[in-house]
C-alpha cells in the first residue's frame, strides 16, 4: 500500500477535483452552497465522496430494481463514515439498442470514465449488470484509475412454462427454432414469451452478462461470492451494502484498477472465462478492459489455456443448469478452489486480499458437483473456447467449441453467401436456396467496422427447409459476434472484417472452405491469383461506412478490429505491447 499520510495529503470530499475560478477557496465556497441547496449540512459536506454510477432505464430490464440497490449501497457508505453521491451515465439495454449495444460500449465507457474524472469523488462505486455495462464501466474506471469497485446486477430467477424451467435468453432461442421448424404453435410461442423473462436481472444462465459478473469478481474487483446472486434475492442488498462499505475503505488506498487489474490476473480471468464455457463476447471485453492498461490479450496464448483449463461448470447454454442453481451450488468460490491450481494466486484484489488468501478461508465451502464439477471430472477435458486462424481468417476467429456438435469440428464445406444482414434476411428461408445440411453458411459484413456495427447475429438460423427436415446445427461463418446464450457450431469475430476489405468480403457462394478445430484453422480453398482477381475487378463484398458527423462518425473512424477488443484506437494505453497474456 502506498504511504496513507501522502495520500491524506491529497484534497478530498468536495475539495477534490475544483471547478478552476481562479481562486480555490471561493471554488469550494461555491461549490459548498450549492451543495447545500440539496439539503446537505455542513457536516456531511466534511465527508469523503463515494460517487455512484447509477445506470437505470426504462430500456434497460436488467436494471429495475437499482433504485433499491442503490439505497443498500448508499446505507454502507454511511456507516463507513462517507458522502454517497449517485450520478447518472449511459446505461445499455442489450435488446432495446440500435444497431448494437456493442456499437454505443465505448461510449458508455467515455461516459464513465469523464464523470469519474470531472466530479469530487475519493472512490467510485460502478453498478452495472446487462452485458456491455460492465465492460464498458470497467474499461472507464481502468482509464481514470481511481479507486473503485464494482457490484453487478445479478442474475433473474427462472420461470416456467407447463413442466419446463424457462430462462432468457438460451430458452428464447430453442423455442424460437421449434417455432421456425413448425415443432411448437404461434399460441404456444407466445405463452412462452411471457415466461422468459419475469424478474430483474440479466439473463438466468451463462450469457454475457453472467459471465462478465464472474470475469469482475475474477479479476478482483467486486467483492468475493457476490457475481451469482440472483437479483431479486436479499443477498443481493447486503452485498450492495458492504460494498458501499468496502467503497469508502478504499480511500486513500492504491488500490486502484491498474494494481488489481494486472498480467496476471487478465490470465486468471480468461482461465475463468474457459472454465465456464462463457459468452464469446467476453473475450473481445477483457480485451478491451486490458488494452486499457497497456495489457494485450492474445489469442494464441488463450489457445494455450483453453487446452489445459476444463470446462467445470454445467449452465445452459452449454450445460443444463441456471444461475440460481450456481448461485446455489457453490458459485465462484466453488470455481476458483477447483482452478487454483492453475491460477495465479498473488493478484490482489478490492479487499486487499490475494486471491490466494480468498481461496485458503473459503476450502470448505459448499459445492454441488452437478453443477460445479471437480478438476479431476470435468465437465469438459478443455476449455469452452477455441482460437482459429488461416486464409479465411488471418488475425483470428472465435469458436466456442463447448457449445458445437463435435461431429463438424473437422470438415470442408460449400459456402452459401449472404453479403449482408438484409440478405441473409432476404433469402434464408427461401424454400429455393440451394442449400444442403453440409454446406457452411458465410455471412459478410457484419463486423465491427460494417453498418450494422458488429450485432450478435452470428448465430444464423437454420434454413426453414431444413429447420423442418429436422437440421439442428451447421457450420456458420461470420464477422458479427453471437449471444452468450445462443449454441451450435458457429465460426465469429473473423478478422479483419469484410467491411475492411479481409478476405471473408471476398468470399462467393460455391467456394470450399475448410474448417479443422484440431489445427485451429479455417481456411477459404481459393487460390491466391483467383482472390488477386477478385480484388482487382472490384468483386470484395465490403461495405465501408462514411457518416458525417457525431458519435456515428467518431465510431467507425475508431473502432479496432475484435482481436484488440473494438475499443476505439485513441482509448487504449499507448503502454500496450503484444507480448502480454
Amino acid at each position: 500500500m502506498s504511504n496513507k499520510n501522502d495520500q491524506d495529503e491529497k484534497p478530498k470530499g468536495l475539495e477534490n477535483g475544483l471547478t478552476n475560478y481562479g481562486d480555490a477557496g471561493f471554488a469550494v465556497y461555491l461549490r459548498r452552497s450549492f451543495a447545500k441547496s440539496m439539503g446537505f449540512s455542513r457536516e456531511m459536506l466534511a465527508r469523503p465522496i463515494v460517487g455512484i454510477a447509477f445506470t437505470p432505464s426504462g430500456f434497460n430490464n436488467c436494471h429495475r430494481h437499482f433504485p433499491e440497490l442503490l439505497e443498500a449501497i448508499k446505507r454502507g457508505v454511511i456507516a463507513r463514515g462517507g458522502l454517497p453521491i449517485e450520478f447518472p451515465t449511459v446505461s445499455l439495454g442489450e435488446v432495446f439498442l440500435n444497431p448494437t449495444s456493442l456499437f454505443y460500449r465505448n461510449l458508455m465507457s467515455m461516459d464513465t470514465e469523464e464523470m469519474i474524472r470531472a466530479q469530487p469523488m475519493d472512490a467510485v462505486v460502478l453498478m452495472g449488470g446487462c452485458d456491455k455495462t460492465v465492460p464498458a464501466q470497467l474499461m472507464g474506471a481502468a482509464s481514470a484509475d481511481r479507486p473503485a469497485i464494482q457490484i453487478v446486477a445479478g442474475p433473474m430467477m427462472t420461470g416456467t412454462y407447463k413442466t419446463e424451467r424457462l430462462g432468457a435468453c438460451t430458452d428464447c432461442r430453442r423455442f424460437w427454432g421449434k417455432y421456425r421448424a413448425g415443432e411448437v404453435s404461434g399460441e404456444e410461442i407466445q405463452a412462452i414469451e411471457s415466461g422468459l423473462a419475469t424478474t430483474a436481472g440479466t439473463c438466468a444462465v451463462m450469457g454475457t452478462a453472467s459471465t462478465m459478473a464472474c470475469i469482475a469478481e475474477t479479476l478482483g474487483m467486486t467483492l468475493p461470492g457476490t457475481a451469482a446472486i440472483p437479483a431479486v434475492h436479499a443477498d443481493r442488498l447486503r452485498a450492495a451494502e458492504l460494498t458501499g462499505m468496502r467503497a469508502v475503505d478504499l480511500i486513500g488506498s492504491d488500490l486502484t484498477p491498474s494494481r488489481i487489474i494486472t498480467e496476471s490476473a487478465v490470465e486468471n480471468a480468461m482461465r475463468v472465462l474457459l472454465a465456464l464455457g462463457g459468452s464469446t463476447n467476453a473475450i473481445i471485453h477483457l480485451t478491451a478492459i486490458a488494452g486499457r492498461l497497456g495489457l494485450k490479450v492474445s489469442l494464441e496464448r488463450m489457445n494455450a489455456i483453453s487446452d489445459e483449463t476444463p470446462v467445470l461448470v454445467n449452465l445452459k447454454p452449454t450445460g443444463a443448469h441456471y444461475m440460481e442453481d450456481f448461485f446455489a451450488a457453490g458459485g465462484m468460490s466453488a470455481v476458483l478452489r477447483e482452478l487454483a491450481p492453475l491460477l495465479n494466486l498473488d493478484c490482489v484484489t478490492v479487499t486487499g486480499e490475494t486471491l490466494g488468501e480468498r481461496i485458503t478461508a473459503e476450502r470448505d465451502g459448499w459445492i454441488n458437483t452437478d453443477v460445479i464439477a471437480r478438476f479431476d471430472t470435468p465437465v469438459e477435458p478443455v476449455g469452452g473456447l477455441v482460437a482459429l486462424f488461416g486464409s479465411l481468417a488471418p488475425n483470428g476467429a472465435i469458436l466456442k467449441r463447448s457449445a458445437a456438435d463435435k461431429t463438424l469440428f473437422e470438415r470442408q464445406g460449400r459456402a452459401i453467401v449472404f453479403a449482408s444482414l438484409d440478405d441473409l434476411a432476404e433469402r434464408i428461408d427461401d424454400p429455393d436456396l440451394d442449400v444442403s445440411a453440409d454446406d457452411f453458411l458465410v455471412l459478410q459484413n457484419a463486423g465491427p467496422k460494417s453498418p450494422s456495427g458488429m450485432p450478435e447475429s452470428g448465430y444464423l438460423p437454420i434454413p426453414e427447409k431444413l429447420a423442418r427436415a429436422g437440421v439442428k446445427d451447421m457450420v456458420r461463418i461470420s464477422d458479427a459476434r453471437m449471444s452468450g446464450t445462443a449454441f451450435g457450431t458457429i465460426v465469429l469475430h473473423v478478422s479483419p472484417d469484410a467491411a475492411s476489405g479481409g478476405p471473408l468480403s471476398l468470399v462467393k457462394t460455391g467456394d470450399r472452405i475448410r474448417l479443422s478445430v484440431n489445427e485451429r484453422r479455417i481456411d477459404l480453398l481459393v487460390d491466391e491469383a483467383e482472390l488477386d482477381r477478385r480484388r482487382s475487378a472490384g468483386e470484395a463484398a465490403s461495405a465501408a461506412v462514411q457518416p458525417a458527423r457525431g458519435y456515428q462518425k467518431l465510431y467507425y473512424d475508431s473502432v479496432l478490429q475484435a482481436e484488440d477488443g473494438c475499443d476505439f484506437d485513441f482509448l487504449t494505453s499507448e503502454r500496450a505491447s503484444r507480448s502480454k497474456p
